[in-house]
């Protein structure tokens, strides 16, 4: 692939399997004609993997609907051709379309769990493309389905063909889409956010089996993402989008290496890591300001050497200490505080267990144990990071501490905050203990009523935990609260369909907030942010910490995340603690082996 100095596409070569020229998006809604992709421009050659990256809502997975035309019916294709060789898509018919799609082009969504039929065996799904787009037909398109499935990676691939979906784990869901986009062996596969959910061993082994299959077919790989670290490891090539047009098309090591763009530095600078403690994550007002005016976000074009002047500035003002030093100050200054804090939440002995009710034919009931002797304390102040793969009982410690399993699991141990056990602690203590101890969720779409205005849904806890403040006195602290994480007041008064991914999760820290707890567990907070919105939430919850001297519990398989919060680090594995200790000490010495394999299936950059 070749890119001019434009950022237009040379087309050409027996080698191509995509060419993009001048593709236009546009959505109707209350609100006009929105231009969700705008003059875009892309080529892909067999055996290449291209890279779009950019931040939610950029235009990212509308381009990928866009080249196979699955556009919702408000969304049209305005301008410009799609041509998968030298076949130009948009003058197919509907009926010819439906050959390509899975059969030329093959799609990985993000999210496997709502794109596999819960009602179909995965051999009738994996059937279905294989019968469509193949010549294979009864028992060797059974043969065939199950080749599939072993060379994705799954046990017993031929007796798990009559398995149900519910029946896999999160990662083999992820490779039983993936060997259903290419059961037909498509000349190009679009994979948008493929690994954004999962761990990072999980997410090293689908990036290795896409690999191998691309070596081993020739594939072209259209890859979407905002996780610029896989980009790293994986892209030959890379375009940066944002507002619906591609700001700069490069091959993937200048990209990284000189970033010329000033947002394409700006989300490299957003990316957490162990040198960056102590110093904020998120663009600075100024840098912003100039960024939009400069063209990043679709509004102007002023001359980038003013965005220049302003990241060199704000670059010579630590210029002084070097990043090493920056860290050493924000370890110590923390650890100093985990120290002196006084442990607000001791867990000892935790264990939950699952009960499976008996068949009448068997002998009893059996328990499944999936938290096993969990110890660990939390004090004023600190952050421990609670780390491991999908799986391995990180959640359902959190669910027991705040008890929401008491009707669904058994639950042994102690968990005591300020000398009371939660696990025992009955009415007019347990609310005070939910005072106390409150939780962000890593899915705010889902944790937030779709029925309430945000109003409400943070007025909900206040009436409930602290019913004898005034109507008023409840309102003024919701307004305060929406100050304090950055939400307009007008906030109050509209649902939470209306705000982005980002301003969402804003909303579930103010509900949390909104009791004044002094223990906040943050399942997954910031899984399913892009780098820059994941860099505004760090910057806001370290704020809140350092103001209100608030303990987190972090429940997280991302390691940057946990390099740049953690005061100190708990490595989960199957169900138990198998390592624990400071942040410097777990990250830089390991003693354990699964800590090392989740170090060493970490992508970086």
């Amino acid at each position: 692939m070749s890119v001019s100095s434009s950022n237009t596409v040379q087309t050409g070569g027996h080698n191509r399997v995509l060419t993009v020229t001048g593709l236009a998006v546009q959505i109707a809604g209350e609100a006009g004609v929105n231009q969700a992709v705008k003059s875009l421009q892309l080529a892909i050659s067999r055996g290449e993997t291209f890279a779009l990256v950019g931040e939610s809502g950029c235009g990212k997975s509308m381009t990928a609907l866009a080249l196979l035309r699955l556009l919702p019916e408000a969304g049209r294709i305005a301008a410009g051709n799609i041509y998968l060789g030298d076949v130009e898509l948009n003058t197919l018919s509907e009926q010819r379309m439906r050959a390509i799609r899975g059969g030329q082009i093959g799609i990985i969504f993000q999210e496997p769990s709502t794109s596999l039929n819960p009602v179909m065996t995965i051999g009738q799904q994996m059937a279905e493309t294989l019968r469509v787009h193949t010549t294979y037909r009864g028992k060797a398109l059974a043969e065939r389905a199950g080749w599939w499935l072993d060379r994705v990676g799954i046990p017993d691939a031929v007796n798990r063909l009559n398995d149900y979906p519910f029946q896999f784990s999160g990662g083999q869901k992820q490779r039983i889409m993936i060997a259903i986009a290419l059961a037909a062996e498509p000349r190009l596969l679009i994979a948008d956010e493929p690994t954004t959910a999962l761990d990072v061993t999980v997410q090293a082994q689908i990036l290795d089996l896409l690999a191998s299959i691309q070596k081993e077919m020739g594939l072209a790989i259209l890859l979407i993402t905002h996780d610029l670290a896989v980009v790293k490891n994986v892209a030959d090539y890379v375009a940066l989008m944002r507002d619906g047009e591609i700001l700069e098309t490069v091959d993937a090591a200048t990209f990284f290496a000189s970033p010329k763009h000033p947002y394409a530095r700006q989300l490299l600078a957003a990316i957490p890591t162990f040198a960056k403690r102590g110093r904020p994550l998120s663009a600075p007002p100024d840098v912003a300001a100039q960024s939009a005016g400069n063209g990043v976000s679709g509004r102007g074009a002023a001359d980038t050497s003013q965005v220049d002047a302003i990241l060199n500035r704000v670059d010579e003002k630590s210029a002084a200490l070097s990043d090493n030093d920056l860290a050493d100050v924000a370890r110590l200054s923390k650890a100093a505080a985990s120290i002196t804090g006084k442990p607000l939440l001791v867990v000892e002995g935790l264990s939950v267990s699952y009960v499976k009710k008996r068949r009448f034919w068997s002998a009893g009931d059996t328990a499944v144990d999936i938290v096993k002797n969990v110890s660990f304390e939390l004090r004023e102040g600190e952050t421990l990071a609670l780390l491991g793969e999908s799986g391995c009982g990180k959640t359902t410690t959190a669910k027991a501490l705040l008890r929401l399993l008491d009707k669904q699991a058994v639950v042994r141990g102690s968990a005591k905050f300020d000398g009371d056990d939660i696990l025992t602690a009955r009415r007019s203590v347990l609310q005070r203990l939910r005072r106390s101890v409150q939780i962000v969720f890593q899915d705010p779409y889902a944790s937030l009523d779709p029925r309430m205005l945000v109003g409400d849904i943070l007025g909900e806890g206040l009436a409930a935990l602290h019913p004898e403040r005034s109507r008023t006195k409840r309102s003024n602290q919701i307004r305060e609260l929406l100050d304090r994480v950055g939400l307009p007041r007008d906030t109050v008064n509209r649902y939470p369909h209306e705000f982005s991914g980002g301003q969402r999760q804003r909303i579930a820290i103010a509900r949390a907030l909104a009791v004044n707890p002094r223990v906040l567990i943050c399942d997954e907070p910031t899984s399913a942010l892009d780098v820059s919105v994941q860099a505004q939430i760090l910057d806001l919850l370290q704020t809140l910490q350092a103001e209100f001297r608030i303990a987190y519990l972090f429940i997280t398989h991302n390691f940057g995340v946990v390099e740049y919060l953690a005061d100190r680090i708990a490595i989960m594995h199957q169900g138990s603690i198998i390592e624990i200790g400071t942040a410097s000490t777990v990250l830089e010495s390991p003693k354990h082996a699964e800590t090392q394999r989740l170090l060493d299936a970490v992508p970086r950059i």
